[in-house]
C-alpha cells in the first residue's frame, strides 16, 4: 500500500514536472518579446510613418479632388465612360465600378495601389527586423540575452501588424474628416490593414527561405509585384469572374468599397496571413541561424569576372539584372494578350462608336496607342530598375565596401562609371525586350500590329526613363542625403503620366513628365523634339552627379 503511495506521488512529480518543463519551454520561446518590440518601434517608428501618411494622403486626396475636379453629374458621367474604356488604367487601378460617387472614385483610384503600398510597407518592416538584423550581427548579440528563438520573427510580426493596423485607422479618421463616407471608408481602410498583413506573412516566410536579407526583400517584393501584374491582367483582360479571385490582391477588389461594401474577402486574407506567418513560425524552428531554407553556393575560389571594376559592378548586379529581364519577357508576353480586349471594350463604348462602322485604321491607331501607354508603363518599371542600380552606390559607399577600392590606383569616376552603365544600359535592354516581346504577341492576336513598329515605339521611349535614372545618379553622386529625390522623381512621373489626364491638369503640368514628351512612330511625321531635349537633360544630370562625386567627401 505504502509502495503504490509513494508511486502516485512520484508519478504526479513527474507529470508537474513535465507541466512546468512544458511552461518554461513555452516561456522560454516568448522570452524578451515585450522589450524588444518597445525598443524596435520607438527605432521603427519614423520609417513606418512616412508609409502611413503616403497611404492616407492617397485615399484622402481622392475624395477632396473628386469633389473639386468633377463637381456635376455631367462630368463624372464623362469620367465612368472614359475610364471604363481605358483598359491600362485598369491594368494599374483595377476595374472602375462606380466612378458617380466619391467613394467609388475613391475606391478605384486609392484600392489596389493603396493595398501595393502597404504591402510594401511590412515587407520592409519584417525583412529589417528579421534577416537584415542577422546580417548585420545585431541579431547575435540579442541572442546571447534571456530571448526566445522565436522572439525577433514575433516582435517583426507584431511590429508590422501595429503599422497596418495604425495605417488602417489613421486612413479612416482623415478620409471620413475629408468627406468620405463610413462605411466604405472603414472597408478600404480594412483593406489596407489586411494587405499589410498577408505581406508581412509573406516576408516573414521569404526571410526564413532566403540566404540573406537582400535576397529576402527580392523575394518578398517580387511576389507582391507578380500578384499585382497578375491581379492587373485578371481585372483587364477577358476572363471571367473566377479571375479575380485567382490572387491577394484580387480578393481585395472583390470588397469593392463604395459599390457592393462586401467585407468577407477581409476574412479570407486574414486566414491567409495567418498560414503564411504559421509556417514562417514553422521553418524559422527548423533553419539555422544566419542561413536561409533555400541551398546558398560557397563564393568562387578566382576572382574571375570580378578581376576588374567593370567586372566587379557587372557581378553585383547580374543577378538582379538578369531577374529583371525575365520579369520584362513576362510583362511584355501578358500585356500583349491585352490588345485582343481594346476591341471589345471599345465597342462597348458610348463614347467610341467607330468600330461599329467597321473603321479598321482607327481601331488600329487605338490599339497602337493603347501599346504606348503599356510601354509607358513598362518605362516607370524599368526606371524603377535604374534607380536601384544607382543606389546601390550609395549603399556600397554607406557600408564601408567602396572605401577599400577607391584608396586603391581606382578612381572615382571610373568606380561610379561602372555603376552608371549598367543602370543606363540595363534600362534601355529591359524596354527592349519588354517592347519586343509586347509587339510579337499583340501582333499574334492582332495582325494589324507591326512588331518593329512597336519596338521603335519603346526606342524612342529610353530617353524618358533615362532622365528618371539620370535624376538618381545626380542625388547620389552630387548629394546623396537627398537621394530619395530619385525614387520621388519616378512617384511623380507615375502620378502625372497615369493619374494626371484624369484630373485634366494643365498642360505645363503634365509636361513635367519626361514620358509627355515621347513622340509617337505611329503617325506619319513624328517629332523627334522632346526625345533630343530629354537626351540633353539626361546628359546635364549625369555630368553633375559625375562632378559633384568627384568633389564631395565619401560618407556624407
Amino acid at each position: 500500500m505504502i509502495g503504490r503511495d509513494s508511486q502516485n506521488v512520484v508519478d504526479g512529480r513527474c507529470q508537474e514536472g513535465s507541466v512546468t518543463a512544458e511552461a518554461s519551454t513555452q516561456s522560454n520561446r516568448t522570452a524578451g518579446i515585450k522589450p524588444l518590440l518597445v525598443v524596435s518601434l520607438r527605432q521603427d517608428r519614423l520609417l513606418i510613418a512616412p508609409w502611413i501618411a503616403l497611404i492616407t494622403v492617397l485615399s484622402a486626396s481622392s475624395i477632396l479632388a473628386y469633389l473639386w475636379v468633377f463637381p456635376d453629374q455631367a462630368d463624372r458621367m464623362a469620367l465612368a465612360n472614359a475610364m471604363g474604356s481605358n483598359p491600362a488604367l485598369s491594368l494599374v487601378f483595377g476595374p472602375a465600378h462606380n466612378m458617380l460617387t466619391s467613394d467609388g472614385f475613391n475606391a478605384w483610384r486609392a484600392g489596389q495601389l493603396g493595398a501595393f503600398f502597404s504591402g510594401l510597407m511590412t515587407i520592409f518592416i519584417v525583412v529589417r527586423n528579421t534577416r537584415a538584423a542577422e546580417d548585420s550581427g545585431q541579431a547575435e548579440l540579442l541572442a546571447s540575452g534571456v530571448m526566445g528563438r522565436g522572439a525577433r520573427l514575433a516582435v517583426a510580426v507584431f511590429m508590422a501588424a501595429i503599422a497596418s493596423l495604425a495605417l488602417g485607422v489613421v486612413c479612416f479618421v482623415v478620409t471620413v474628416l475629408c468627406g468620405g463616407g463610413v462605411i466604405p471608408t472603414v472597408l478600404l481602410s480594412a483593406s489596407y490593414t489586411a494587405s499589410g498583413l498577408m505581406f508581412a506573412g509573406v516576408a516573414a516566410l521569404g526571410s526564413q527561405l532566403s540566404g540573406d536579407a537582400r535576397g529576402a526583400t527580392s523575394l518578398s517584393i517580387a511576389t507582391l509585384g507578380i500578384i499585382y501584374v497578375l491581379r492587373g491582367y485578371a481585372d483587364t483582360g477577358d476572363l471571367g469572374n473566377w479571375a479575380s479571385w485567382a490572387t491577394p490582391l484580387g480578393w481585395l477588389g472583390e470588397i469593392r468599397p463604395g459599390t457592393a461594401n462586401n467585407p468577407w474577402p477581409l476574412l479570407l486574407a486574414l486566414g491567409f496571413a495567418i498560414l503564411l506567418i504559421s509556417v514562417a513560425f514553422l521553418l524559422q524552428s527548423k533553419r539555422d541561424f544566419g542561413f536561409g531554407m533555400l541551398p546558398q553556393r560557397p563564393g568562387r575560389p578566382r576572382a574571375g569576372l570580378a578581376r576588374t571594376i567593370w567586372g566587379h559592378s557587372l557581378k553585383l548586379h547580374l543577378p538582379s539584372i538578369v531577374g529583371w529581364l525575365i520579369a520584362f519577357v513576362g510583362l511584355g508576353a501578358l500585356f500583349g494578350t491585352l490588345v485582343t480586349t481594346i476591341d471589345k471594350i471599345m465597342a462597348n463604348s458610348p463614347g467610341i462608336p467607330f468600330l461599329q462602322g467597321g473603321e479598321g485604321d482607327l481601331a488600329a491607331t487605338m490599339s497602337f496607342a493603347f501599346l504606348g501607354m503599356i510601354l509607358k508603363i513598362l518605362a516607370i518599371i524599368a526606371a524603377v530598375m535604374g534607380v536601384q542600380v544607382i543606389m546601390k552606390i550609395h549603399s556600397e559607399e554607406a557600408s564601408e565596401r567602396a572605401e577599400p577600392l577607391l584608396a586603391g590606383s581606382l578612381s572615382r569616376q571610373k568606380y561610379l562609371a561602372s555603376h552608371a552603365i549598367i543602370a543606363f544600359a540595363g534600362t534601355a535592354l529591359a524596354l527592349l525586350v519588354g517592347g519586343l516581346f509586347l509587339g510579337i504577341v499583340a501582333h499574334a492576336s492582332e495582325p494589324t500590329i507591326n512588331t518593329w513598329q512597336v519596338l521603335h515605339q519603346a526606342l524612342v521611349t529610353i530617353p524618358g526613363a533615362s532622365v528618371l535614372v539620370g535624376l538618381a545618379l545626380l542625388a547620389v553622386g552630387a548629394v546623396p542625403s537627398r537621394r530619395l529625390v530619385g525614387w520621388l522623381g519616378i512617384v511623380a512621373t507615375f502620378a502625372l503620366t497615369i493619374l494626371g489626364p484624369t484630373f485634366n491638369l494643365w498642360n505645363w503640368a503634365l509636361a513635367i513628365s519626361p514620358l509627355y514628351h515621347l513622340p509617337n512612330v505611329g503617325v506619319a511625321d513624328p517629332d523627334f523634339v522632346g526625345v533630343t531635349v530629354l537626351s540633353l537633360i539626361t546628359i546635364v544630370f549625369t555630368t553633375v552627379g559625375f562632378l559633384g562625386y568627384r568633389r564631395r567627401d565619401m560618407n556624407i
